[in-house]
């Protein structure tokens, strides 16, 4: 009896060092909280996100990212954004009636809501820097308004949605 109580610590023990390297250095779950990313994510949407996948290569276009930023909640914490990259370092983006430019080249935006993007932006993306927006353009906060964000406060790329179970997998 003793022996079998024993064998059971052993693998609970081993399972949390387990769950808690892969959360700490692997993957990181998120909950989904707002409309900005809708059609392609919905609130209470639960993602994980792949933590590491930034110290091997840069953040590509197209890239759903959760990342740091110095705005607050109403409870005071630190608020995370989840976007698509749109521009990366050296692109120039250009939001101007209602289309999304980068380097001059329109974008097929077919994961947007709707077909219009509001907003009169010219920017060139500074290096280290992403520029992101929500895929529900009217509804997101997001680097039309607050400028480029660094790629040292992106915390992960979503990967997979495991809640609702209706749609599960991966996230494009």
């Amino acid at each position: 009896m003793t022996k079998e109580i024993f064998e059971w610590i052993k693998t609970i023990a081993v399972s949390i060092v387990i769950a808690l390297f892969i959360t700490t250095f692997i993957a990181r779950p998120t909950l989904v909280k707002q409309h900005s990313m809708y059609p392609t994510l919905n609130p209470n949407d639960y993602l994980i996100l792949n933590k590491i996948s930034y110290r091997f290569h840069e953040p590509q276009k197209g890239d759903i990212v959760v990342f740091k930023t110095a705005l607050k909640t109403a409870q005071g914490k630190e608020k995370n954004l989840i976007k698509r990259v749109i521009g990366v370092e050296g692109d120039e983006v250009v939001v101007k009636d209602g289309k999304v430019y980068v380097n001059g080249e329109e974008l097929v935006e077919d994961y947007i809501n709707g077909d219009y993007t509001p907003g009169d932006v010219k920017i060139t993306v500074p290096d280290n820097h992403v520029f992101v927006m929500g895929d529900n353009r009217s509804q997101s906060l997001d680097s039309r308004q607050l400028g480029t964000f660094s790629i040292d406060n992106i915390q992960g790329k979503v990967l997979v949605r495991l809640f609702p179970l209706n749609r599960i997998g991966r996230v494009d």
